[in-house]
């Protein structure tokens, strides 16, 4: 019996940089003012797809509400068409350092950020296979039921598809706090 190799899709993507939030501590500097890195740091991992859309935003507050502690690190991810469009990418990018910096400003989070060519629902995937994150954490697109069976979703193509984590799928704003976990 011979393996069958996949053909794995390779998408383009670029890392965001970040303003640096965390105060940098100077050489010489007594050790209890360091950050906890490395083995010591006991935060997970948490990634949450974004977009521009308000399902997003409110699943991103709704992580940091429910789901995100001090330690961790929450891991922005957002699927583009293309990295290499400038006005796409700065976009993307203002987006992305808004949202780092209230993440910041509410929980003291540290925030990663990645920009990724390609379908939202593989890229969130195969992101969550990279990163080994406690959890995945993203909004519903607020189609109603008949459209996202016609056309699919990529809350559900990661629900099905995404082995790596826990999904979570926060629903819109209009569902009400009851609805959520």
């Amino acid at each position: 019996m011979e393996t069958v190799e996949e053909d794995v899709e390779e998408n383009s993507w670029r890392e965001v940089v970040l303003p640096h939030l965390v105060p940098v501590v100077p050489d010489g500097a007594p050790p209890e003012l360091e950050r906890e890195t490395g083995e010591r740091r006991r935060g997970r991992d948490l990634l949450v797809a974004v977009d521009f859309g308000p399902n997003s935003k409110h699943a991103f507050d709704w992580s940091l509400a429910h789901i995100a502690r001090m330690a961790d690190t929450v891991h922005l991810v957002h699927a583009v068409s293309s990295v290499q469009n400038e006005i796409v990418y700065d976009k993307s990018r203002e987006l992305m350092e808004d949202l780092a910096v209230e993440a910041f400003k509410t929980l003291l989070v540290r925030t990663k950020a990645r920009i990724v060519e390609g379908d939202a629902g593989k890229v969130i995937c195969r992101e969550a296979d990279r990163l080994k994150p406690a959890a995945v954490i993203l909004g519903t697109r607020g189609r109603g039921l008949i459209k996202s069976v016609l056309q699919g979703s990529v809350s559900e193509y990661c629900f099905h598809n995404c082995k790596a984590a826990p999904i979570i799928i926060v629903p819109g704003k209009e569902a009400g706090e009851q609805s959520v976990l």
